[in-house]
């Protein structure tokens, strides 16, 4: 049964320093150490008479059990320190992680993005890293291919990175941006990136206020697209089908769309919150829950979301491989990459 009265978040590792080793890796479906987060959920159902619940319970005990969770086809180690993203490339055929490696808002240039490929090999560890080959890269987290570039927000700005020489090309700025996360590229070329406004506290992460969502445009300029405290640590960004924005919240259990004067519109809410990495397949919106330590989908057009995988412990920024249906799963806590298939 769904927890529906907290949500949890991990803060635990956060206050590793810069030359500390990966997280050590958590017994499966072990709870991270977290701050309870007040999330709204649906009302339990008011109590019956006994006479009158007997009938219910007959029905409840012939339903089928629920399906087992799915193991995933590749597990992905030894490789990672706190891996936040996954991104599939599809003209290279390759999966593409973003390693945090230390604090998520620690300016330390110790992050590295790993390179993996879809047979279960981990080809190049380090094929991107902070303080090699002049790259500056402290905490990346959100990814995305634009052109000929790998786009990787990181704090406050956007970094550039060239897909063959991996030479750096530039900064993006991200005016007042404090924890940059998760980055997307829209069907217009235009580029979405969410600040998610919260740093790591002694109970867990804190919100700062300042919870933002950013365009980038063709000429690389950055503005704001929304700015409130309602928008509840905007973490995961996707597309729906005609290219409009959709953003789910850190600090509750919504998704929302992004309205003409940067108001939330088209609320939907998931059975628990925490929510992080958010893909669009098909008709399809899937989501993972830090919560309820699971992964939800449901229908584009619809409000209910039932959990595909369940018992993952911080589960991160999901990619989306397309070509063989599949989800590219970094577990936060665990410094593991898990892939799951999807039917």
């Amino acid at each position: 049964m769904l927890r529906s009265s907290v949500v949890v978040l991990f803060v635990a590792f956060a206050a590793g320093c810069a030359n500390s080793p990966p997280p050590p890796v958590a017994e499966p479906g072990a709870p991270p150490p977290v701050a309870p987060v007040a999330v709204e959920t649906s009302p339990a159902p008011s109590a019956a008479p006994a006479a009158a619940s007997a009938k219910p319970a007959l029905e409840e005990a012939t339903k089928p059990p629920p399906a087992p969770t799915p193991a995933p086809v590749l597990t992905y180690k030894g490789a990672f320190a706190t891996p936040e993203s996954v991104l599939y490339d599809a003209a290279g055929d390759r999966y593409l992680v973003a390693n945090i490696n230390g604090s998520p808002n620690g300016v330390d240039n110790n992050g590295y993005i790993s390179e993996l490929s879809p047979d279960g090999t981990i080809k190049t560890p380090k094929l991107i890293a902070g303080g090699e080959k002049s790259v500056k890269l402290d905490a990346p987290k959100g990814m995305g291919i634009v052109g000929k570039e790998l786009w990787v927000s990181d704090i406050s700005v956007v970094r550039k990175f060239d897909l063959k020489t991996l030479e750096p090309k530039g900064d993006i700025a991200l005016p007042e941006a404090t924890f940059a996360n998760d980055l997307a590229v829209a069907p217009d070329g235009k580029v979405y990136v969410a600040d998610t406004s919260v740093k790591p506290g002694p109970k867990g992460f804190e919100p700062l206020g300042g919870d933002q969502v950013f365009v980038i445009d063709k000429t690389g300029k950055a503005k704001v697209l929304a700015k409130s405290k309602d928008l509840g640590g905007p973490n995961g960004i996707a597309f729906g089908p005609k290219g409009n924005v959709l953003v789910n919240s850190l600090l509750s259990n919504e998704v929302y769309g992004i309205g003409p004067k940067g108001e939330k519109i088209d609320i939907v809410k998931l059975p628990n919150g925490g929510l992080d990495g958010m893909v669009v397949a098909g008709d399809q919106l899937i989501v993972t829950s830090w919560g309820a330590s699971a992964i939800y989908r449901g229908k584009l057009s619809g409000t209910s979301f039932e959990p595909i995988v369940q018992n993952v412990s911080g589960p991160a920024d999901i990619g989306w491989d397309s070509k063989r249906s599949r989800i590219l799963l970094p577990r936060f806590l665990d410094s593991v990459v898990e892939v799951y298939e999807v039917k």
